[in-house]
């Protein structure tokens, strides 16, 4: 069963030592592949070295809200750049973030936000939305560019807002928490949503499903959250494995 990692974040320090094992024993492990996204520049050109030394690895590159202080034209000028790569897959991860009291001013992160749809809807490439308590301005905001599709990565809306962004031609992407006790949103969310519009992603090293909650987190265990999926929607892990594989496929390939 071929499970497709729609976001894991494989250049952070958390996977210093183990990195290069980890990401090439994915294919014989049931991974077919894996998208990387950036949250600043660095992170996205190490992100596409990642892509350019694994043939199952592809890149997102962008800018994370939290991330996206002093942010200017010339970061702006190296993430367009970066787009051009052949492997550079989305923008991502980008957004907002409004669960630290530390991260950048809300109408920066916006402006920041807008500027990177904007990018996406000119180099006509699928975006990743970091939306944390954002909910309101975060669907506000990307109804201001319908030509763009993407995924509400770590989706944490409501059942209705989850239906109006599937109206819209987004997808949602489901990780650990929806395996934990207090998942109360995620099961309505996911009978809410068509099965062609779920994606599955782990946000290594974050968010481990049960029964590796506090652990760091890898690939390896997307079938915890397949499994939940699974459930909800009544469906055979290999066939929710089947459907992911082919959306993401769908939005990020173009196939």
């Amino acid at each position: 069963m071929p499970y497709f990692e729609t976001h894991a974040h494989y250049t952070d320090r958390a996977f210093e030592r183990d990195r290069e094992a980890l990401l090439a024993a994915f294919p014989n492990q049931g991974i077919s592949a894996v998208i990387v996204p950036g949250v600043d520049v660095p992170s996205s050109e190490a992100a596409l070295a990642l892509a350019a030394r694994f043939d199952h690895v592809f890149a997102a590159v962008g800018i994370h809200p939290e991330d996206c202080e002093g942010c200017g034209d010339a970061d702006f000028a190296a993430i367009e750049a970066l787009c051009a790569a052949p492997k550079a897959v989305a923008i991502g991860e980008i957004g907002l973030d409004y669960y630290w009291a530390e991260n950048p001013p809300r109408d920066f992160q916006q402006e920041i936000f807008r500027r990177q749809l904007a990018l996406a809807q000119r180099l006509d490439l699928p975006v990743i939305v970091h939306d944390r308590e954002a909910h309101g301005d975060c669907l506000a905001i990307v109804k201001e560019f319908p030509q763009v599709r993407g995924v509400f990565h770590c989706y944490s809306g409501s059942p209705e807002m989850a239906e109006e962004l599937v109206k819209g031609g987004w997808y949602l992407g489901f990780d650990g928490p929806i395996t934990y006790k207090n998942a109360r949103r995620a099961p309505e969310v996911i009978a809410a949503i068509p099965n062609e519009r779920i994606l599955l992603e782990t946000d290594s090293p974050y968010l481990s499903p049960v029964p590796f909650r506090g652990k760091r987190n890898d690939s390896r265990n997307l079938p915890y959250i397949a499994a939940k999926v699974a459930e909800w929607k009544g469906l055979s892990v290999a066939e929710v494995c089947a459907l992911t594989e082919a959306n993401a496929k769908r939005l990020f390939f173009g196939k």
